[in-house]
C-alpha cells in the first residue's frame, strides 16, 4: 500500500512537529523569571562589592561582571539560587576586581524547573575603591528632629552641632 502526501501536508505536519519539539524552549515573556526590584550594589572595596537581585520565583542568579559598558570581555561568576526562604532575593560577592574602577555588571534570572527560560538582564554599575591614598570629604545631613518633635521653643529652638 503506497501513502501519498502533498506537499502542502507533508510541510504542515513538519511545521506541527518541529513546534512541538521546540515548544519547550520557547517561551513567553511572562514564562521567564524577572527582577522585580531592580539591581543593587555595595559593600564596596579596594577589589570587589555585594550585588544582589530579586525575582519573581525560584531562579537562579547569573552575573556577569566587566570594566566596560559593552561587556567586552566580562567575566561570569557561578549561578546562586534565590529561593522562598530568601524571599526570592539572591546576593553575591563579587571580587578579584581591579580597584579604583567602574565596575559593570549584568544580573539575570534562570528558572530552577525550565533552565533553558532566562529572564531579560539588567544592568548596574558601582566603582571599586581606589588603591592608593587619598582625601576624603564627607557630607552628611539628616532631620534628627522628626517632624517637628525634639524642638523646644522653650529652649530657643534647636541647637546646631559643630
Amino acid at each position: 500500500m503506497k501513502i501519498k502526501f502533498s506537499r502542502r501536508k507533508f510541510l504542515t505536519t513538519s511545521a506541527g512537529a518541529l513546534g512541538a519539539i521546540a515548544m519547550p524552549h520557547l517561551s513567553r515573556a511572562a514564562d521567564r523569571p524577572a527582577v522585580t526590584h531592580g539591581v543593587q550594589s555595595g559593600d564596596v572595596t579596594v577589589d570587589g562589592g555585594v550585588v544582589w537581585a530579586r525575582t519573581d520565583r525560584p531562579a537562579q542568579m547569573l552575573v556577569e561582571v566587566a570594566t566596560t559598558d559593552t561587556f567586552k570581555g566580562a567575566r561570569a561568576l557561578p549561578p546562586i539560587a534565590a529561593l522562598p526562604e530568601s524571599d526570592f532575593t539572591a546576593k553575591m560577592l563579587v571580587d578579584n576586581l581591579p580597584g579604583g574602577q567602574d565596575i559593570f555588571y549584568r544580573v539575570r534570572f534562570r528558572d530552577l524547573s525550565h533552565t533553558a527560560i532566562e529572564g531579560e538582564p539588567v544592568v548596574g554599575r558601582f566603582r571599586t575603591a581606589p588603591a592608593d591614598r587619598r582625601d576624603v570629604s564627607f557630607v552628611w545631613g539628616g532631620d534628627v528632629a522628626g517632624q517637628g518633635w525634639g524642638i523646644n521653643p522653650d529652649d530657643g529652638g534647636m541647637f546646631t552641632f559643630s
